[in-house]
């Protein structure tokens, strides 16, 4: 609780105009001091054996918090000469011990955040420099005794304290304490609400509120998993009782809270990491993101009122739907908060202002309305909260910065990149299945947002290198990274949603994969044509969307077996009717034209055999 204390308040100091800048430490300083006081909550809150915890571990972790806290202030206390004297390249005796153990620490945090996986990755990677003179082809590089190794990882501006430690530190403190506060306040049950009110009444309407409720939740909380818990426990049984089965109203909240991250206006971590890397204004990637996120929950709304209307599910039951009186008193804190936090974000471009001031919103008008006084006064458990999921994110992106550093020092990632296209011989479509298959496998082992820092310095470049929109290469390799989330055997999304639904975890993830199918799609068209993400002129931007909107109606129908004022399809009908999908949603106008022919054959003979259905 201290140290997790100390940790915001550094932040909100370094952030907000609270004191003079001559007051607030050098930027360098500010890193080592934040990442020891959260490196400290990790070994404290996450235990290294996670089934006991005997007397000698106790100590070890103790041990390990005080080491991080003392050579962490330590090297934030001579954080300017380190940079003056260019320790980074060469120490002296003390600076590299402290390093040595700093680089040791790291792995282990990362090991108790995200598993043995992503620990080992970060570990070879990190030691990597010591023998690349010895690698052969692409993976040669200039090679570092230890010494200089972890005096470059420890002291040096590119590995533990680079770019995705200074993003989590400058930018995402606020925007994950927001989302903490967020749901403790009960947004999820607002959101909820929300939907319910919108859509409970329609066919299906339970798979409905799921998805919208979900999408709302997610792209403020930013968590797959933690969206599935909050707003899952409501939805899967609501769906369940409207007569969904317990897998496909499990995979329906996967798919929905799995996009929830994809969703702007905050979206995950990975997004703040994109407008750092490609040195745009996170409005941008908010502006990029909208198109696909639309077309991604129009297809999940799509295909569930395809299944309703296929297996005649009615809408929810009329006491379970909030009178809107009830949803309008629930509502003016959480729409106040969102309109200021939209309004600094994109109208002022204050981008690490606006989740503080969005979050001082929630705890002011919480503590003036008696409905929710209760739970802001918890404020134990914000803190509490708030500390370990940033002790988590913290945690990784540590490690994380050991892959970035030794890629950086030794060379490796551009060499990578420029080979990564030679292999290619100039073949983009051969290029995007190496970036999808590369981003789908690391997606199983890592967090989203450590899979997208490791490809965005060595996969982002080969795609913008073979004359790709760098804005859709970097949001390619994102959506291909999430897949995991949705697809066996990890599946994290659909496990955890089964686990709440009582379903079978691989039927689930399948079934989620069907759902979730445009996101396979997507990302493939939109790096082909930019307009998708509204990288173009606007006629062309209307006209990509309009196709695509078109395709993503002719998709749902024929993944769900439900095609409109039609009626059900055969699985003969379902095929052609998914290539006519695809064909319109390649970006050529031929096979726009060829799509809307085939589409429109297929209902002309549907229509002959039968009565149209709505």
């Amino acid at each position: 609780m201290v140290l997790s204390v100390i940790g915001i308040a550094m932040a909100m100091v370094q952030s907000l105009p609270l004191v003079s800048p001559g007051m607030r430490p050098i930027t360098s300083a500010y890193y080592y001091a934040l990442l020891g006081t959260f490196l400290a909550v990790v070994f404290l809150k996450m235990p290294g054996n996670r089934d006991k915890r005997p007397l000698t571990l106790w100590i070890a972790d103790w041990i390990m918090a005080i080491l991080a806290l003392v050579i962490c202030f330590y090297f934030a206390s001579i954080a300017r000469k380190i940079m003056t004297a260019g320790w980074s390249y060469s120490a002296p005796f003390w600076p590299t011990v402290s390093a040595s153990i700093l680089f040791v620490l790291s792995i282990e945090a990362v090991r108790r955040c995200a598993g043995w996986i992503l620990a080992i990755v970060c570990a070879v990677f990190g030691l990597y420099p010591m023998v690349a003179d010895s690698m052969p082809g692409v993976l040669w590089g200039n090679q570092f005794n230890w010494a200089s190794l972890v005096a470059g990882h420890a002291m040096g501006t590119e590995s533990i304290i680079g770019i995705p430690f200074r993003v989590v530190a400058d930018l995402l403190i606020g925007y994950i304490i927001f989302g903490v506060v967020l749901a403790m306040l009960g947004g999820g049950e607002f959101f909820m609400a929300l939907a319910l009110k919108l859509l409970g009444r329609t066919r299906g309407g339970p798979a409905k509120v799921a998805i919208v409720a979900s999408s709302l939740f997610g792209s403020l909380s930013g968590s797959v998993v933690s969206n599935i818990i909050t707003t899952g426990t409501f939805t899967i049984p609501s769906m369940k009782k409207a007569g969904y089965s317990p897998q496909y109203a499990s995979a329906v909240e996967a798919c929905a809270s799995t996009g929830g991250t994809l969703m702007p206006p905050i979206m995950g971590a990975a997004a703040f990491l994109m407008a750092t890397f490609l040195a745009v204004p996170y409005g941008d990637v908010i502006a990029a993101a909208i198109i696909p996120s639309l077309l991604f929950y129009a297809a999940l709304l799509l295909q569930a009122d395809c299944y309703a209307a296929k297996n005649n599910l009615q809408g929810a039951e009329e006491d379970e739907i909030p009178t809107g009186l009830s949803v309008l008193r629930q509502s003016w804190i959480f729409v106040l908060a969102l309109a200021v936090l939209i309004y600094v974000l994109l109208v002022l471009r204050l981008e690490s202002y606006a989740p503080w001031y969005a979050t001082g919103i929630l705890i002011v008008g919480s503590l003036i309305d008696p409905l929710y006084r209760p739970r802001v006064l918890a404020v134990t458990r914000i803190i509490e909260e708030s500390g370990a999921a940033l002790a988590q994110l913290i945690g990784i992106l540590a490690g994380v910065g050991l892959v970035v550093g030794a890629l950086s020092i030794t060379g490796v990632g551009s060499a990578f990149a420029r080979e990564l296209v030679q292999y290619a011989h100039g073949n983009v479509y051969l290029l995007l299945f190496y970036g999808a298959l590369t981003s789908f496998v690391l997606g199983m082992g890592m967090t989203v947002s450590a899979c997208y820092v490791f490809l965005a310095i060595i996969l982002a470049p080969a795609l913008v290198q073979a004359g790709l929109n760098p804005m859709a290469s970097h949001l390619y390799i994102l959506y291909w990274g999430m897949l995991s989330y949705i697809t066996p055997p990890v599946a994290l999304a659909a496990i955890t949603a089964a686990s709440v639904g009582k379903a079978d975890a691989m039927k689930t993830g399948f079934t989620a994969m069907r759902l979730g199918v445009i996101l396979f799609i997507l990302p493939v068209f939109f790096v082909l044509e930019p307009a998708l993400i509204g990288q173009a002129p606007a006629p062309q931007v209307a006209l990509a969307l309009l196709t695509a909107g078109f395709s993503v109606l002719l998709l749902s129908a024929g993944l769900s077996g439900w095609l409109y004022f039609s009626g059900r399809l055969n699985m003969v009908e379902r095929a052609v009717v998914i290539v006519a999908a695809l064909l319109s949603l390649y970006p050529e106008p031929l096979t726009d034209i060829a799509g809307v022919v085939v589409a429109a054959g297929v209902f002309a003979l549907h229509r002959l055999r039968g009565p149209a259905t709505a």
